[in-house]
């Protein structure tokens, strides 16, 4: 951006600032509207739930609005809003559990201990998760980067973490494990690039206390993250080898091909459903896995992204309907050309939000 047109766009933020501050709600809306996407994907960052980002979005707007007049202009509005967005999610994170993925809820199932058929039909899909519905707001959910507009890159020159990168299962996950102010400090420092006196202004406490519950929170991040972020494995893949990759894992749900889907898989790999808490790792129990599950059922499938990661709408196939249901969402968590993770969140309520269709035709 030019000198002028840097003037300009804040001469005109400035005149919309005064014209929300004497109560014009289209001025409000005017300057609020560019930043709902990073302001929804902060939430997101603190909460671990887009359900829970997009109540805190409301609540931060209605606090924005009613706090407006009293804004001195000391820091800038988008400074100012990221403030109440932090206290808002602080706010909500006191009112409930941390949220998880299944592998850190507790150990690796025994692969013969899986439900018969659990995936069998859509009917046996809901009896089988109902006794963890009561387990909802524990887990972490996807993010639909793509449908919420999240920019690549950083968002400021001092930011560690790229912003997809900060909205990646592993990096969101890791920082549920942070008391809530070193979460958020972290993201502030970190992800959004703010100084350290900036983010002792936002949480109301010291620069020195700021700076110490950074040491700690980058400890627990760093042990915490894989070595190379999904960002930088997609790149050095490129957009035909992540292509052939989605479209091999596909195909192989199709045809329920086990082996071709094991060759696909790190040795190590995971395979996690939630909210069911059972999970597995290593070729010989995913296999035992699919056996018995999700290759007793006919699919179609579509590819999509979440959380910055290859990710994969599953559709299951209801004979009452005649016609192929949303069921699973499965994020790809890659490690170099093989698949080292699959999140399967059994929700078909989160279809919508990633542009998806409730039915794939016959």
């Amino acid at each position: 951006m030019t000198k002028r047109a840097l003037e300009n766009s804040r001469t005109g933020e400035a005149e919309l600032l005064a014209a929300a501050r004497a109560g014009d709600e289209a001025a409000f809306s005017a300057l609020v509207e560019p930043r709902r996407s990073e302001l929804h994907a902060h939430c997101y960052r603190m909460l671990g739930s887009v359900h829970d980002a997009e109540d805190a979005m409301q609540e931060v707007l209605l606090r924005a609005w009613r706090a407006l007049p009293r804004f001195e202009g000391r820091s800038s509005f988008r400074s100012w809003l990221y403030t109440i967005a932090t206290n808002t999610s602080l706010n909500a994170i006191e009112k409930r559990p941390k949220r998880v993925l299944p592998i850190d809820y507790g150990p690796a199932a025994d692969p013969h201990d899986v439900p018969s058929g659990p995936l069998e039909d859509t009917p046996r899909i809901r009896q089988t998760i109902a006794p963890y519905a009561d387990l909802d707001s524990v887990w972490v959910e996807p993010y639909p980067d793509q449908a919420l507009g999240l920019g690549g890159g950083s968002a400021a020159p001092e930011a560690r973490f790229e912003q997809r990168e900060s909205v990646e299962l592993a990096f969101v996950a890791a920082l549920q494990h942070l008391p809530a102010n070193q979460r958020a400090a972290l993201i502030l420092r970190e992800v959004l690039g703010f100084s350290a006196r900036e983010v002792a202004e936002t949480l109301e406490t010291t620069t020195a206390s700021v700076n110490s519950a950074l040491q700690r929170a980058r400890k627990v991040i760093d042990e915490r993250l894989p070595e190379q972020s999904q960002q930088q494995t997609l790149r050095s893949l490129g957009d035909e080898r992540m292509e052939e990759i989605v479209a091999g894992y596909m195909e192989a749900l199709e045809q329920g091909d086990v082996g071709a889907m094991v060759t696909m898989l790190t040795e190590d790999a995971t395979w996690s459903m939630p909210p069911m808490p059972q999970w597995y790792r290593g070729h010989e129990a995913i296999k035992e896995f699919l056996a018995a599950g999700p290759f007793r059922v006919r699919w179609r499938h579509l590819a999509t992204r979440a959380n910055g990661q290859l990710a994969v709408g599953c559709y299951a196939w209801d004979e009452d309907a005649g016609t192929y249901l949303a069921q699973v969402l499965d994020v790809l968590t890659l490690r170099g050309t093989q698949i080292a993770a699959i999140t399967a969140f059994i929700d078909r309520e989160v279809f919508a939000r990633f542009g998806l269709p409730d039915e794939l035709p016959a």
